[in-house]
């Protein structure tokens, strides 16, 4: 039997009959079909999975949950909210074309974490490469982990500002998390 072995993240696929598998180390895409993820999985969960190669495509041999961490993913209108925008003008200031900031609850507490991407003319959709796995979440999930324990629920927004922005939310079921679901949608 030709199978790999690993830890896998889950992204939306090409199109709603399939998943991407992005490895979580090497990033290595593979795509399966939609149906041999249990229906309660959502993109961002992390798998523990064996994939096999016997047959015409790529299959799930076997898979377990290993973190259920959230990946939403929104073209959006409405307005980014303040953290993000004095970030990205942060990095704006110094020329570079990445910043990251630590947010806080209104008690002061660390909440989460927004990185800010600087959209180049001529460049690829970053808000795209984020969303098919092109550039992985995976090394901002892992420094997210040395600070807070997922799972998390990450937002990938493209605002109608210059820049990307990658919110990760240490609390999935916390005020953050509420508000940016109802900012932005849940899915």
């Amino acid at each position: 039997m030709d199978a790999d072995q690993g830890r896998f993240r889950v992204y939306p696929g090409r199109n709603d009959d399939e998943w991407l598998l992005l490895e979580a180390e090497s990033a290595a895409p593979t795509y399966v079909p939609h149906e041999e993820l249990a229906t309660e999985i959502e993109p961002g969960t992390l798998l523990e999975a064996t994939i096999d190669w016997d047959g015409e495509g790529p299959s799930l041999a076997d898979s377990r949950v290993l973190e259920t961490t959230r990946f939403h993913f929104h073209r959006t209108n409405e307005p980014v909210f303040q953290a993000a925008q004095s970030c990205f003008e942060a990095a704006r200031r110094t020329g570079e074309p990445m910043n990251a900031h630590v947010t806080q609850d209104t008690d002061g507490r660390p909440n989460g974490v927004v990185y800010t991407f600087a959209k180049q003319s001529g460049q690829q959709d970053l808000f795209a490469e984020f969303r098919d796995g092109k550039k992985p979440l995976e090394p901002l999930l892992s420094r997210t982990a040395d600070s807070a324990s997922p799972p998390f629920d990450v937002w990938v927004l493209e605002p109608q500002e210059p820049f990307v922005a990658v919110t990760i939310v240490f609390d999935q079921s916390g005020v953050f998390a509420d508000t940016m679901a109802d900012t932005y949608g849940d899915g």
